[in-house]
């Protein structure tokens, strides 16, 4: 596949690297000299310095070949203009565009990005995104992770093992057995540095940080056996009033007998935040004060959310909120470096929002049968749903048959209206979608997996 990338910055870079790391022909266009060569010095890229929405660099950049335009460059508008250009002059059959302002996404305006309009096939919205992935965090109390697969029928948790658990030093072959009522199948673990796709004979330890997939309605039941669950929030303290906050806080306010208050430095985002939310109390102050935490509640709060645009703030605005009493914290990291100080802080959920949108844009690039990815550890593995056609390897066959490659586990299969926690003697059938766990030293088999042969079209 051929992609023109706009935008160098976090998310262009991270694309960059995993789709050619994957064998597609990728080049990256940006204004700025400097992010282009390190782009194409770090990575098997082809840069290109100039405004991704100008005609003339988009063809420079080979657009007239292009299977797919991404725009994700700071600017709204330019990633608007890029893909209406590439649509317009030259064909592109698949345009993305990142849009963070609100405005743009209200639903009385869906009609601007039909093809008549504005043809922009795939619209994505960190904002709402990230929104997403907390809210699923507070409904599910007790992982440290949540994502929906299969329409909402599987979920994908991710749990700290703690010393009280009961599986613990059990080999994962034997947990089924020991706990029938689990629905339930270990796909993940990350211990230490490593994150892998176990094998059947491994034990879980203490402190290991281990993915399961569950059918959504028992994830509840799930994490009572493992020992992790607890009481939904029902105080919530956010701290950052921007689009990201305001659209947690106006999800929260549907809930009875919820509680939300915004901490919010910049009095006019806290003005904006307090003309859009009906129920939610609005503070205007910094959150770094203690004074003003403690005046929020954050000593009685169950879950402190710091979601301003200073990773700073948002780390040591979070360890203060446990200082002073706060349950649980989850804070908004952009820098990586940063995020692999989770533990030594006492955070207890990072928000990586270059993840989140990078997931959301490869859920639309991958090959094949793909229909939907979620990354993990900064690209070092990730969770995928896919579909089975009559051309894959896989049909027809049972998983021992199939020789699912190493560094992959599977954990469910969805046929029809059945979820099927698979064991090797399985027979995967055209028409299934299953779910799995891929290291990222697999993660190219795994199209292969899901291909889709000449004579499918």
């Amino acid at each position: 596949m051929r992609v023109i990338i706009c935008g160098a910055g976090r998310v262009g870079y991270g694309l960059a690297a995993r789709l050619a790391a994957e064998n597609n022909t990728v080049t990256v266009v940006d204004l700025s000299p400097e992010l282009i060569r390190q782009i194409t010095t770090d990575l098997d890229v082809r840069g290109v310095v100039g405004h991704g929405s100008h005609p003339e660099v988009l063809k420079r950049a080979g657009v007239e070949s292009a299977d797919m335009v991404i725009a994700v460059t700071y600017s709204d508008e330019v990633n608007m203009i890029a893909c209406q250009v590439a649509h317009s002059l030259f064909d592109v059959p698949t345009k993305v565009a990142r849009v963070r302002a609100q405005s743009y996404l209200e639903n009385e305006y869906n009609d601007l990005y039909s093809r008549e309009n504005m043809p922009i096939d795939i619209i994505i919205s960190p904002e709402i995104e990230i929104g997403r992935a907390i809210l699923r965090r507070l409904n599910t109390p007790g992982a440290f992770n949540v994502v929906s697969f299969g329409e909402g029928r599987l979920q994908l948790l991710g749990v700290k093992i703690n010393e009280d658990c009961p599986i613990v030093d059990t080999p994962i072959k034997q947990i089924s057995d020991l706990f029938p009522s689990l629905h339930s199948a270990i796909v993940g673990i990350k211990r230490g540095d490593e994150i892998f796709a176990p094998l059947s004979d491994d034990p879980l330890n203490v402190g290991d940080e281990t993915y399961f997939i569950t059918q959504s309605a028992h994830s509840t039941r799930l994490l009572e056996i493992l020992g992790a669950r607890d009481d939904k929030a029902r105080h919530v303290v956010i701290i950052g009033g921007g689009n990201i906050g305001s659209f947690v806080a106006k999800e929260l306010e549907s809930i009875s007998g919820m509680r939300v208050r915004i901490i919010e430095r910049n009095k006019e985002q806290a003005e904006i935040a307090a003309e859009t939310l009906k129920r939610t109390v609005i503070l205007n102050g910094d959150a770094m004060d203690a004074s003003i935490q403690e005046e929020a509640g954050v000593a009685n709060a169950e879950m402190v959310i710091c979601l301003t645009n200073d990773d700073k703030t948002n780390i040591l605005s979070a360890v203060l909120a446990k200082k002073l009493g706060a349950s649980h914290t989850i804070s908004l990291i952009n820098e990586v470096s940063m995020q692999d100080m989770q533990s030594e802080l006492g955070i207890d959920m990072i928000i990586d929002p270059r993840a989140s949108t990078i997931s959301s844009i490869l859920r639309h690039v991958r090959r094949g049968r793909i229909l939907d990815v979620y990354s993990l550890e900064q690209g070092r593995a990730e969770v995928m749903e896919g579909a089975v056609l009559e051309t894959s390897p896989l049909a027809g066959k049972t998983l021992q048959e199939a020789g699912i490659i190493d560094g992959v586990s599977i954990g469910a299969i969805l046929r029809e209206a059945s979820v099927l926690f698979p064991t090797p003697d399985t027979i995967v059938k055209a028409g299934d979608h299953v779910v799995l766990f891929a290291e990222k030293s697999a993660m190219k088999g795994i199209e292969q997996m899901f291909r889709v042969s000449s004579d499918y079209f």
